[in-house]
C-alpha cells in the first residue's frame, strides 16, 4: 500500500515538472507559474483547466501558462540617499504671555525633508510634567519655525523648563 502512495505521488510530481516547463526553455525565456496549495495537494497538473485559467496559446501541447511581466530595475534610476537628521534649537519656552514653545529646525539636506521635534516640559522640581512631538516640513538647506501648543502639559503657569531634543529626527 505504501509502494502504490509514493509511485502515485512520483508520477504527479513528474507530471506537474514536465507540464510547468520547469527546466525546459523556449524562445529563450523559461516559463514557470505559481502554484496553488490546493492544486498541489489535489494532484492536479498545472496548465490543466481546474489548476489554471491561462489561456490557450495555440501551441500543440494544450494551455500553457501565460507571460506575467516581473518589475525589472531600471539602469537609470538612482537610488536617493537617506535624509541626514537635522538640529533642532529651543527658541521660546510656552509661559503665561504666550503658551506657545517655539522651536528652530535645521535642515542641512540638499532637500526638502519632514523632520520630527520632541519637546519635554518640566516643572520648578525637574519632574517632566508632559512631552510633545511634532514634525515640520523644512525646505533644502534651510530653517523653520515650529510652535507648539503647552496646554497639553498642564498648567503653563507651572512650566519651569522646556528641554528640546537637539536632534530633529528625519522622517521622510
Amino acid at each position: 500500500m505504501i509502494k502504490r502512495v509514493y509511485m502515485t505521488a512520483g508520477v504527479v510530481l513528474a507530471a506537474v515538472i514536465a507540464l510547468s516547463g520547469c527546466g525546459a526553455e523556449k524562445s529563450g525565456k523559461a516559463k514557470s507559474t505559481p502554484q496553488s496549495a490546493a492544486t498541489a495537494k489535489s494532484g492536479g497538473a498545472v496548465g490543466s483547466p481546474s489548476a489554471d485559467s491561462g489561456a490557450n496559446t495555440g501551441e500543440s501541447g494544450g494551455t500553457q501558462p501565460t507571460d506575467r511581466s516581473t518589475p525589472t530595475a531600471s539602469p537609470f534610476v538612482t537610488a536617493t540617499r537617506p535624509l541626514k537628521d537635522g538640529t533642532a534649537v529651543l527658541t521660546h519656552c510656552a509661559d503665561s504671555d504666550d503658551p506657545y514653545t517655539t522651536v528652530e529646525v535645521r535642515n542641512p539636506n540638499a532637500r526638502q525633508g519632514v523632520f520630527g521635534v520632541k519637546i519635554s516640559y518640566k516643572d520648578a522640581h525637574g519632574f517632566t510634567m508632559s512631552e510633545s512631538y511634532d514634525e515640520v516640513t523644512v525646505s533644502a538647506k534651510s530653517k523653520a519655525p515650529v510652535r507648539v501648543a503647552a496646554a497639553g502639559a498642564g498648567p503653563v503657569d507651572a512650566i519651569s523648563l522646556c528641554a528640546v531634543n537637539p536632534r530633529a529626527t528625519a522622517v521622510r
